[in-house]
C-alpha cells in the first residue's frame, strides 16, 4: 500500500476505526507521540518521510494479517 498522495487525516482515522485503536495506541505502534498522531488526524501537520515509512509498514503488516483493509482509491 502506498500512502503517498493520500489524505493522511482520513487514512489515520480509518486505520484507528478498523483496528479500534486510540490515538495514543496508534502512536505507540508507530513509535511517535500522541500529539503527532493527533496533528495528522486533525490535518495540522503531515508525517515526515520516516513517519510515512513507519505508517506504510504498519499498514502493510496489519493488511497482511487481515486486520486492515484500505481501499486503493482513497486519494486526496
Amino acid at each position: 500500500m502506498d500512502i503517498e498522495g493520500r489524505n493522511i487525516s482520513a487514512l489515520v482515522k480509518e486505520i484507528r476505526r478498523q483496528l479500534a485503536l486510540s490515538q495514543e495506541d496508534l502512536a505507540r505502534q508507530l513509535g511517535v507521540s500522541f500529539a503527532t498522531v493527533n496533528r495528522w488526524e486533525n490535518g495540522l501537520s503531515k508525517p515526515s518521510k520516516l513517519a510515512k515509512a513507519q505508517l506504510e509498514t504498519f499498514c502493510k503488516k496489519m493488511t497482511s494479517q487481515g486486520r486492515l483493509t484500505i481501499p486503493e482509491g482513497e486519494n486526496k
